[in-house]
C-alpha cells in the first residue's frame, strides 16, 4: 500500500474517515473523537476557571452556559443507603443539547424531593446501554428516544411513563442538515458526500436516513464516501457547522433549542429535509415497577409545570409540560423499522 496513498480507518467507537497510512503512524486518528476531546478539555479548563473564581471562559461557545453547581452534597446517610432503596434514573436522551444537562439534574433533584425517596442518576453513554439496563432492572426510569422505546417496548415490555410537550406539541421530526454555504440541496445530492449519523439506536438520527436509504436501495456503506456515529445530536451540528462533514441527521429539538438560546453553530447550517412527525422521546418506566411508585411519578411530571420551581425547570428545558401518552404515538417509528428491515410498505413521506 502506498503510505501516501488514503484509506478507510474506523475507530473503536464506529466512527469513519479516510486517512493515509503516515497520518496514522504520525499519531493522527479519529477527527470526531478528537473534536470530543477538545470539547472535554475545554469544559475541564471552564470548571478550573471557576473553582478559582474567574468568570469569563466557556466551553467552546460564545455564551457561558450557566450550571447549577450549588445542589447537592450526599449526606453521608444518603452515601451509605442500599441499591434497594434508590429510584434509579437514566438520560438517554435529551431533548436538549448537552449544555442543557444540568436542567435534567435539577428536575431529577425535583423529582427526589416530592417523591421523598432518594433518587440516583445512572449515567451511560448509548441509548442500547439504557434499554439493557431497563431490561435487567438495573434502572427504573429514564428518558429514551422513540426507536428505543418501540424497540424496548416491543422486545421486554418498557413501559411509557408521559411525555414531554415542547413548541405546542407531542411529536419531533428529524432534520437533514447541511453547511449554509454548501451547493447541497437535497438529500440526493448527498451521494459520495460524508455524513454524521447520532446513536445507532437514534430514531432521528439514524433511522430516519437508513429509511431514505432504504427507499432507494442504498446503504451507507454504497452511499456515502465516509461516515461517523457522534453520538451526541449537538456534536453532529457541530460536526456539519465545522465542515468536518457535509451533512448529518439530527433532532429538530436539539437544533431549535440551539438555534434559540446559542445558534453559533446552526446558523451555519441549513435544513435541507425534514421528516414526517414521529412520536417525542419519552419518559418510560422499567417492566415490573411498583403501580404506586409509577403512579406517584407520573402525579409529579404531570403537575410540575403549575409549580414555581418545577416551571422554573421546564422553562430552561424548553418543556411546556408533561403529559399523557400511548404507544399508539409511536406507530410510526414501528413502521419506518419495518420498511428498512424490508417488511411493510411504507406510510410516512418526508416533507
Amino acid at each position: 500500500m502506498n503510505n501516501r496513498q488514503k484509506t478507510m480507518w474506523q475507530c473503536m467507537y464506529m466512527h469513519k474517515w479516510d486517512m493515509s497510512v503516515n497520518h496514522v503512524r504520525n499519531r493522527y486518528w479519529c477527527p470526531l473523537c478528537l473534536t470530543s476531546m477538545v470539547e472535554k478539555m475545554f469544559a475541564l479548563g471552564f470548571i478550573c476557571l471557576m473553582l478559582v473564581g474567574i468568570a469569563g471562559c466557556s466551553k467552546d461557545e460564545e455564551k457561558p452556559v450557566k450550571i447549577n453547581f450549588e445542589k447537592r452534597e450526599i449526606s453521608k446517610e444518603k452515601a451509605t443507603l442500599p441499591e434497594k432503596k434508590f429510584l434509579r434514573i437514566a438520560v438517554g436522551s435529551m431533548i436538549t443539547p448537552k449544555e442543557g444537562f444540568a436542567y435534567y439534574q435539577q428536575l431529577l433533584n425535583y423529582i427526589e424531593e416530592r417523591l421523598g425517596r432518594p433518587v440516583k442518576f445512572v449515567d451511560r453513554e448509548s441509548y442500547v446501554e439504557v434499554n439493557n439496563l431497563l431490561k435487567s432492572g438495573d434502572i427504573d426510569v429514564a428518558f429514551v428516544c422513540g426507536r428505543p422505546y418501540v424497540d424496548g417496548h416491543d422486545e421486554f415490555g418498557m413501559e411509557l411513563l408521559v411525555a414531554p410537550q415542547a413548541y405546542g406539541e407531542v411529536e419531533y421530526y428529524s432534520y437533514i442538515i447541511v453547511s449554509k454555504d454548501s451547493s447541497i440541496k437535497s438529500f440526493e445530492d448527498l451521494r459520495g458526500k460524508s455524513f454524521a449519523f447520532c446513536d445507532p439506536l437514534s430514531n432521528s438520527g439514524k433511522a430516519f436516513p437508513m429509511y431514505l436509504l432504504a427507499k432507494i436501495g442504498e446503504t451507507p456503506d454504497s452511499y456515502f464516501e465516509k461516515y461517523y456515529h457522534t453520538y451526541a445530536h449537538d456534536k453532529s451540528i457541530k460536526a456539519v457547522a465545522q465542515g468536518i462533514v457535509d451533512g448529518a441527521a439530527v433532532d429538530h429539538l436539539i437544533w431549535e433549542y440551539l438555534n434559540r438560546m446559542n445558534p453559533a453553530d446552526t446558523l451555519k447550517t441549513r435544513v435541507i429535509v425534514k421528516s414526517p412527525p414521529f412520536g417525542i422521546p419519552p419518559v418510560v418506566v422499567r417492566p415490573g415497577l411498583a403501580p404506586e411508585i409509577k403512579e406517584k411519578l407520573r402525579h409529579i411530571f404531570l403537575n410540575a409545570h403549575m409549580d414555581e420551581e418545577g416551571g422554573k425547570i421546564l422553562e430552561g428545558m424548553m418543556i411546556e409540560k408533561f403529559v399523557p401518552i400511548t404507544d399508539k404515538a409511536y406507530e410510526s417509528i414501528r413502521e419506518m423499522r419495518s420498511w428498512i428491515a424490508g417488511g411493510k410498505p411504507e406510510k410516512a413521506q418526508s416533507k
